[in-house]
């Protein structure tokens, strides 16, 4: 059955549908870059709510800056903007139409349609995942990158932005021209820190170009802080097969593990939508469970992935059913990253790794390694390197930090042990291979690498133990190195 509107009461029993009137639902969020992410979590959170019959005038429309995503707007808007969502509980799967999406800009360049929805009195709050590396902040000094082509191009020319944070700007400088107030940026990407780095990015675009108006954003626009979790696989030809062994006919079904989690910093300067009704904590302060959530599960997400790839592992579950790959990611998460994390309503430290664990593991999800893996320049720095500077400072072990270092410059090295070429994987993997070919050699030029790395080159003790690791790697293979680690929790 080919899904839209005037087909929902005709799909198979069993699949849940929107048991709302669509019709009624009018729009109040902007939200730029819909992918499966977004579309498996911040959409079914307003889903839910409207379910429930509230906040009817809190539906979303989506936008993008990207030509994938007029893509994903044309898919979309052939099946009146519903999609399905299939949750892959190992006890079982079950499906759902979700129905909060009433609307997605076109995509044009210059982002005309963009600006100008963001800039209607409706629009109250604007939501993003635009990745971790999206936001045109340098890694090593969290400072906004105004030297960037995109940037400086959308500081030159503010009405005909390339950036959704040039659009943004846009909006906000004709909602204060036509006298209308603020909205809230709310940015759903895994960024500790990340409404910060989204007022970052915001204000540091608007005084470029113009000091004074980016004052007024300053003070009356509000970021909250946000920490989202659920594990959202990519949609291929086995996720569209799956919705049609469901009976629907669906160009764009998501996928997603049975868990999510979303904390957000009740800062909301014109108004919100009440999540906490649908399940969403609304909290004073999100840092810790950012911290836990960043360091150990996306931080864990990189230790595994990047030793599966190595390996010629296929899937995240696949390399947690691996002893000495799992061993690590105990190992490491334990007696590495945790004593740097605090504990937070519901979970301490130890509990969340047995979660994450659980997670990882589920056979449902058919994660890739080389999705997980993607974009090690930005979720490297964002997600493992704190942790390093934590041990560092601390004076805690970090050579098995070391050694997922050692790992990742291996992956780089651009060929499994099997002999595969892995094919690039990174914005900036040319410069990663012919860094990590270097370093095979000369293991320090790793971590001097700009933006990476920073201070933690200059920790003796730490470049000594990654220089070990990654010899190892390359004489030995990583399995050896792994069971080195094991055993004695240092380089042999």
């Amino acid at each position: 059955m080919k899904l839209a509107n005037a087909t929902l009461k005709d799909l198979p029993a069993g699949i849940r549908t929107p048991g709302y009137d669509r019709s009624r639902l009018t729009p109040g969020i902007v939200h730029i870059g819909v992918g499966n992410f977004h579309r498996a979590h911040q959409s079914w959170y307003l889903h839910r709510l409207f379910e429930m019959g509230s906040n009817l005038d809190w539906a979303i429309v989506g936008a993008g800056v990207r030509p994938p995503d007029a893509q994903m707007r044309e898919r979309l808007a052939a099946q009146d903007y519903l999609y399905t969502l299939i949750e892959l509980d190992p006890n079982g799967k079950s499906a759902e139409v979700v129905g909060s999406m009433v609307d997605f800009v076109p995509v044009e360049e210059g982002n005309g349609p963009l600006i100008g929805r963001m800039a209607d009195p409706a629009t109250r709050i604007v939501t993003l995942t635009v990745t971790e590396g999206g936001y045109y902040i340098r890694p090593d000094t969290k400072q906004f990158d105004a030297d960037h082509p995109d940037i400086r191009h959308d500081a030159a020319n503010p009405d005909t932005p390339r950036t959704a944070f040039g659009a943004m700007v846009a909006a906000l400088r004709l909602r204060l021209n036509r006298g209308l107030g603020p909205f809230t940026g709310l940015s759903c990407d895994n960024l500790q820190g990340n409404g910060n780095t989204l007022r970052q990015a915001v204000v540091s675009l608007a005084r470029m170009s113009d000091p004074a108006f980016a004052e007024w954003i300053e003070a009356t626009c509000t970021f909250p802080n946000s920490m989202v979790d659920c594990i959202v696989p990519a949609t291929g030809a086995k996720e569209l097969e799956l919705a049609r062994q469901f009976g629907i006919d669906d160009a764009a079904p998501v996928t997603h593990e049975n868990f999510r989690q979303w904390v957000i910093e009740d800062a909301f300067c014109a108004g919100r939508p009440d999540l906490g009704k649908a399940g969403a904590t609304l909290a004073a302060d999100v840092h810790d469970f950012e911290k836990m959530k960043l360091r150990l599960l996306n931080g864990g997400h990189q230790v595994i992935a990047t030793s599966g790839e190595i390996l010629g592992i296929k899937t995240i579950s696949d390399t947690m059913a691996h002893p000495k790959i799992h061993g690590l990611f105990r190992k490491v998460a334990e007696e590495e990253i945790s004593p740097h994390v605090a504990a937070v309503p519901g979970f301490t430290p130890a509990e969340y790794i047995d979660l994450i664990e659980r997670r990882f593991a589920n056979p449902e999800i058919v994660d890739t390694t080389r999705r997980v893996a993607f974009d090690g320049s930005s979720r490297q720095p964002g997600f493992v390197i704190p942790s390093i500077r934590d041990g560092i400072a601390a004076g805690t072990p970090t050579a098995g930090l070391a050694l997922v270092s050692a790992i990742w410059a291996r992956y780089c090295f651009g060929r499994r042990e099997d002999g595969s070429m892995v094919e690039p994987n990174d914005p900036n993997w040319e410069f990663l291979t012919e860094t990590a070919k270097k370093a095979a050699k000369m293991p320090a030029l790793w971590l001097k690498m700009p933006g990476i790395y920073g201070d933690v080159a200059l920790h003796e003790p730490f470049v000594t133990a990654f220089g070990a690791w990654l010899d190892q790697i390359h004489r030995d293979g990583l399995v050896a190195a792994i069971d080195t680690y094991l055993a004695r929790g240092t380089p042999a």
